[in-house]
């Protein structure tokens, strides 16, 4: 089967606030290196990924074109783009790009990948299960079964109901769809929002969308226990940890 095209927007748009840092995390440096420069390091290396989106803040986009894209070489990143209030506002921006066809070669009939810069340990393994996966399935998700009980609270902080832990995942990213049933996802959430008001609508992830607006079945996909998201200090020394 021929290879399909596979754009990958990488998010990190993010603050420092959580991270007590006045420097935004995506440009903390971990072991020498800006935290951002991980994942994109094996973005560019992948034989998986031909290209990608990169969405930060608007203040950052020189920032991020010069020293991290142009000082370490990271050739595959077509277009940086300006993030949005909320995290899938940011996705947006970088889906109406590649539904544009904005880019140096455009992705028709193709996959993305929708990742999260804070999340150092990306791995090509990770990478070709889920490019084997949404080839047919359509959407799939990269996350890895709970090892902790998970308890259901009411609204006055007492435990109501013990799901069954074997049916529970916790959610990393990359999260990998067809190309056109992403675009058209995030289409209808934009309009949904725009009939209901900002703030109406809760999304924590691209998934969720997917389910929400076309109905369609999401397959998880095993990921990695290390592949954490850096959100406060004490993300960082574990991350540090796992570069021994």
């Amino acid at each position: 089967m021929e290879k399909r095209r596979c754009t990958a927007i990488v998010l990190a748009a993010g603050s420092g606030s959580r991270m007590k840092s006045d420097v935004a995390k995506q440009f903390m440096m971990l072991r020498e290196k800006p935290l951002i420069w991980y994942a994109l390091h094996v973005i560019e290396v992948s034989a998986v990924i031909d290209d990608c989106i990169l969405v930060t803040g608007a203040e950052d986009i020189s920032f991020m074109q010069e020293e991290i894209v142009e000082r370490y070489g990271f050739h595959k990143v077509d277009t940086i783009v300006a993030g949005g209030k909320e995290r899938y506002d940011s996705v947006y921006q970088a889906l109406k790009v590649i539904a544009s066809g904005d880019m140096h070669i455009p992705n028709v009939g193709g996959y993305i990948f929708i990742h999260d810069g804070a999340r150092p340990f990306l791995t090509e393994e990770i990478l070709c299960r889920n490019y084997e996966a949404v080839q047919s399935v359509h959407a799939c998700v990269t996350g890895m079964p709970v090892k902790d009980t998970i308890k259901i609270v009411d609204p006055d902080g007492y435990a109501s109901r013990t799901p069954d832990r074997s049916l529970l995942w916790q959610i990393q990213t990359p999260q990998v769809f067809d190309s056109a049933l992403i675009i058209e996802a995030y289409q209808r959430l934009m309009r949904e929002q725009d009939r209901t008001g900002t703030g109406r609508i809760q999304i924590t992830d691209d998934a969720m969308v997917v389910e929400t607006f076309m109905e369609c079945p999401v397959k998880l996909v095993e990921g990695s226990y290390e592949n954490i998201k850096i959100t406060t200090p004490e993300d960082l020394k574990i991350a540090e940890s796992f570069l021994v």
